[in-house]
């Protein structure tokens, strides 16, 4: 049997009731129509009043499927440096989500870097806080959780290319998502923010991992889940994906006030 992995994070970056979750949810995600495909998004990992805005409207805009492989960062430095969960049922105030077992196993049959490992995931919010938003908008689907920590650029590269070939190999394109959570600039003004997280989106933009590594590099760009992005985009490189899309951006200052340190907070489709 599974274990459960209780939530880290609930009650800090989003409600730890039931009711009190649905109600946010309900004023973060607007009702729209007209949706998108995407074969991945990246979406900011804040608490909600910061960045709720924009994740529910990216998500409001896509069409999304039934399995997400949720690529976040490790903020808390627990864990293998590329680890996944595949032994435990993930908790929300809205209940709960089960791995993607097949998926999950024959990422880790074809990558010489992901390592099964549950630690990581413990305290790690960045993909935790996902997960109420695809509850919010879909009453059943299966996740394969990865946290990414520091390793070279080829290595994710690899990774990305890994993630694709366990999808192709088991025909399933057409099931499955991939999410990379990522915030942007941190603790910079917002103008600075601003400008920096142009040129991190411009790269995402052109769907070029090599370019966005640069970017963050050369510009100093804080951004938290650079790794996730590239190795999203390597594998939408292997499936097939040949455009992105803005849905939103916007910055903590939205919600505080204070526009001389904020965090950057972006929302993009890619397919």
């Amino acid at each position: 049997m599974p274990t459960l992995r209780i939530p880290a994070v609930a009650g800090q970056f989003y409600p730890a009731a039931f009711s009190s979750l649905k109600q946010e949810l309900n004023k973060l995600c607007p009702d729209i129509k007209q949706k998108k495909d995407a074969k991945a998004l990246l979406l900011p990992h804040a608490g909600y009043i910061y960045s709720g805005r924009v994740a529910g409207i990216t998500l409001a805009n896509v069409n999304l499927k039934d399995i997400f492989i949720i690529l976040g960062p490790n903020h808390t430095g627990a864990g293998e440096p590329i680890s996944m969960d595949v032994e435990e049922t993930w908790q929300t105030p809205l209940g709960e989500i089960k791995i993607q077992l097949e998926l999950a196993k024959e990422i880790l049959n074809s990558s010489s870097y992901i390592t099964k490992d549950s630690k990581a995931h413990s305290f790690e919010h960045s993909i935790e806080v996902q997960l109420p938003f695809l509850q919010h908008f879909k009453s059943k689907f299966l996740i394969v959780p990865i946290i990414i920590g520091e390793k070279s650029l080829e290595i994710y590269k690899q990774t990305g290319r890994d993630i694709a070939s366990a999808i192709k190999k088991l025909g399933i394109q057409d099931r499955v998502q991939i999410i990379a959570s990522s915030d942007m600039t941190h603790y910079e003004s917002a103008s600075v923010a601003e400008n920096k997280d142009k040129k991190a989106m411009d790269a995402l933009l052109k769907l070029d991992p090599n370019l966005l590594f640069d970017t963050v590099k050369q510009e100093s760009i804080s951004m938290c889940g650079y790794a996730p992005a590239i190795i999203m985009l390597e594998a939408l490189a292997n499936l097939g994906a040949t455009r992105a899309e803005l849905i939103k951006y916007e910055n903590s200052g939205a919600t505080s006030g204070d526009y001389d340190s904020v965090v950057g907070y972006a929302g993009l489709i890619f397919n």
